[in-house]
């Protein structure tokens, strides 16, 4: 299992600046999650993207990725399945032109979506994991009948659901207009059962200057709210308008905003 951070703010800032407070609890849960971490920022319409295997804490790159100023970002720290290979390309973030994708979960079989995914997006895979196949999948509706991203996350979902047993489907896709996040469990899931309810929780908070969305483990108060499942949550990066999408994994209809 992995753990997943993203923020969206008003101007570029330095990510140890804008995630004060944050940064050093999330970074400390890779004493757990110590299978490789990556980072996608976004300064702009440029993309920044740094991974390593090492577990981060340890990670001198992973200090200094941390120091680049962005206006938008997403975190990852793996906690690889049993008998997944711990490569690089096995690291999260995935990317795919403007496009950045991370989870947190698992599904099996891991070869599920074969067939629904593009034949040379899957020839073009950088590893062999469930996840990188889930955002695969998401870039061929991309491609195709879902040109919208919370649509493509729901159906992708309900594609997953259909065709595997899964832990969660919790994960971030940055977009150059938007962070999307999506929240969703198996509460009869081993994993679930084993780590308690609140393992797959993610919250996120909302301030006059930033966005952050973050997965259990990390401190949170007041200021936060949670991201129940079965929702996903949008952070346009243009204004910090804050909207939260309901989808299924049974059966996704056309997506419509809970709050404006």
């Amino acid at each position: 299992m992995c753990r997943l951070l993203g923020v969206v703010t008003r101007v570029p800032r330095p990510l140890t600046e804008t995630l004060e407070g944050l940064l050093e609890p999330f970074t400390a849960l890779s004493r757990e999650h110590i299978d490789g971490w990556g980072i996608a920022a976004r300064r702009g319409r440029e993309q920044i993207l740094t991974r390593g295997t090492d577990p981060a804490y340890a990670s001198p790159a992973y200090r200094s990725a941390t120091r680049v100023t962005a206006d938008a970002a997403l975190l990852h720290l793996r906690l690889a399945s049993p008998g997944a290979a711990v490569r690089p390309g096995n690291t999260h973030p995935f990317v795919a032109g403007t496009l950045a994708f991370a989870h947190n979960g698992f599904f099996s079989p891991r070869e599920a979506l074969d067939d629904l995914i593009e034949p040379e997006l899957l020839a073009g895979a950088t590893g062999d994991t469930d996840s990188e196949r889930f955002f695969l999948r998401v870039l061929s509706r991309l491609h195709g009948e879902n040109t919208d991203p919370i649509d493509a996350l729901a159906h992708t979902a309900a594609d997953i659901g259909s065709r595997a047993d899964f832990g969660s489907l919790n994960c971030l896709l940055l977009t150059e207009s938007a962070l999307y996040a999506y929240a969703q469990e198996d509460p009869e899931s081993e994993v679930s059962r084993r780590r308690g309810p609140e393992f797959f929780r993610m919250h996120y908070r909302i301030g006059a200057d930033d966005a952050v969305v973050t997965s259990n483990g990390v401190a949170t108060g007041e200021n936060w709210e949670t991201l129940p499942y079965g929702r996903i949550l949008e952070i346009r990066r243009s204004d910090l308008r804050v909207s939260t999408h309901a989808v299924t994994t049974a059966a996704p209809l056309r997506h419509a905003p809970d709050t404006p």
